[in-house]
């Protein structure tokens, strides 16, 4: 595995977000979401996410959530994916979620 350095590991901008809204993404080749995050200060993005296995669509509002928000926009079906929400994998490729243990706010960057 490649180590990187300090300065490199900062150009990755990692915050906390509140999911707004969680729909399906019925034309993703894989089963995913589309979300809306609330990242405070730093507006409000959108996300396609892979997280079908452990999540339902009704659990997710308002549940606070990882993402990487400075990642080029991603086109995914007919959907922009503007984040990438931060997940583990796990041995059958189904991804838990990565949130805080305890409430934070929003846009609070991950270091």
């Amino acid at each position: 595995m490649d180590t990187i350095n300090w300065a490199e590991f900062e150009k990755v901008d990692i915050r906390l977000g509140t999911i707004l809204r969680a729909e399906p993404s019925p034309q993703a080749r894989k089963p995913a979401y589309q979300l809306t995050i609330d990242f405070g200060p730093i507006g409000i993005k959108r996300s396609s996410a892979q997280i079908t296995a452990y999540n339902s669509l009704e659990d997710l509002p308002g549940k606070q959530v990882i993402a990487v928000v400075n990642f080029p926009v991603k086109q995914i079906a007919n959907f922009f994916s503007e984040c990438l929400v931060l997940g583990v994998y796990t041995s059958e490729r189904e991804v838990i979620l990565l949130h805080p243990q305890m409430p934070g706010v929003n846009g609070a960057k991950v270091g």
